[in-house]
């Protein structure tokens, strides 16, 4: 029967599993079999359906960091059964996160995080950001400055050879480093153009963003772009199970299966039954109760309300996001965008005023280089009602005139 799932071996298609007895498993033609691990084909098959065009294997490990990991791995397998051996270099980008195991860490380009494992990590390039608020220059469009920050990948790609890059990662929106910031406009497709003119993968990392937060399953179908390999986690698990999973081309899974038929990776829970029930479970809610369109209606809502309490404050430079993935930038002064002394931590003190004040919210520093800079994530529930929303800003209002008076 055909599958969606990215499984250990491509050498042979194992029964499937149609009933249980205590600790047997019973297949499709009465066999028992004592068990000792298991999966499911269903989340696999849903999460192929929906994806963007192509991405059609899933393999499901237990979070973000692993999964991550699981693509890099997946990328450089690919480029040795191909028989380009010589391509390993991976290009990231400033100021992202892609995990904190080894690999996804030194892919990632947060400086704070990276700085105490550095003898550890393996070397990765990391270009700009694609960060229109503090990038963008005056008078420039916003198409045209995506256009400039592609160009630093093939810029890199260049310097580096092009024939020994494997990948370029990347966040669609980035996440907890920088506070919600998007892609502009433009930016992601010349990107993909970028990597097929050079034969190089292209990860986008979802970990984060994916699964609904922006108003669509995958953050990335706003931008028209489908990746090589893309990574979720977070929002496909909702917090009621551990689960990641990367998904990736059939081509890719294919040249794995023509050649060695192994993937040369794992971990003890992958394909956890338990997680994957869960994970289905949650992609059957949001489908099925039409939660994106409503994501995008609060997130506009949302938008609208933060711009009306803090669009003129002094000290708010920024809001931007998408859906309900949402952030605000923090500054000393609007005119100039220069950052907040870093040593009054403002971000911390806002996340114990909001605490205090019955609201819980991801403030974080070093927002622009990874030592200076401020900012505050928010990412609600799919289901906040509009008075939600309302008591969201009002009180996130009191933690921000609180800490800024300090």
């Amino acid at each position: 029967m055909p599958t969606h799932l990215f499984g250990r071996s491509m050498r042979h298609d194992p029964p499937r599993a149609v009933s249980g007895d205590g600790c047997y498993l019973i297949d499709a033609d009465g066999k028992r079999y004592l068990d000792g691990s298991g999966g499911a084909e269903q989340l696999a098959e849903r999460l192929a359906a929906h994806a963007p065009p192509g991405l059609d294997r899933v393999y499901l490990v237990s979070g973000g960091s692993e999964a991550v990991e699981a693509a890099l791995k997946l990328a450089r397998q690919y480029f040795v059964e191909l028989g380009q051996p010589q391509r390993h270099r991976v290009i990231a980008r400033r100021q992202s996160y892609h995990g904190n195991t080894l690999g996804a860490l030194a892919a990632g380009g947060n400086e704070w995080r990276r700085a105490p494992f550095a003898p550890l990590l393996a070397q990765a390039s990391h270009i700009a950001p694609c960060y229109e608020y503090r990038e963008r220059r005056d008078g420039e469009s916003a198409e045209a400055y995506g256009l400039r920050a592609a160009q630093e990948l093939e810029d890199e790609i260049l310097r580096l050879g092009p024939d020994t890059v494997m990948a370029f990662i990347a966040e669609p929106v980035v996440g907890a480093t920088a506070g919600a910031v998007p892609a502009v406009p433009g930016y992601l497709r010349r990107i993909r153009e970028i990597c097929d003119r050079y034969g190089v993968l292209l990860i986008l990392d979802e970990v984060m963003c994916g699964m609904g937060r922006t108003g669509h399953l995958f953050a990335s179908e706003e931008d028209g772009v489908a990746p090589d390999i893309l990574t979720i986690a977070k929002g496909l698990g909702a917090g009621y199970q551990p689960i990641g999973a990367l998904l990736c081309q059939a081509a890719i899974y294919d040249a794995l299966a023509a050649g060695s038929g192994f993937f040369q990776h794992g971990h003890t829970y992958m394909g956890h039954p338990v997680a994957t029930a869960a994970a289905n479970a949650v992609l059957g809610e949001i489908l099925a109760r039409n939660m994106l369109p409503r994501v995008q209606r609060q997130g506009r809502k949302l938008d609208d309300a933060l711009k009306a309490a803090f669009g003129d404050h002094p000290n708010i430079g920024d809001i931007r996001g998408r859906g309900l993935f949402r952030g605000i930038e923090l500054v000393a002064d609007r005119q100039s965008k220069t950052a907040l002394d870093p040593a009054r931590k403002i971000y911390a003190r806002i996340k114990a005023e909001a605490f205090a004040a019955g609201l819980i919210c991801y403030p974080m520093g070093g927002t622009i280089d990874g030592a200076s800079g401020d900012h505050i994530l928010l990412a609600p529930p799919f289901i906040i009602e509009d008075d939600q929303i309302g008591e969201l800003v009002d009180k996130l209002g009191i933690a921000i005139r609180a800490a800024l008076a300090v």
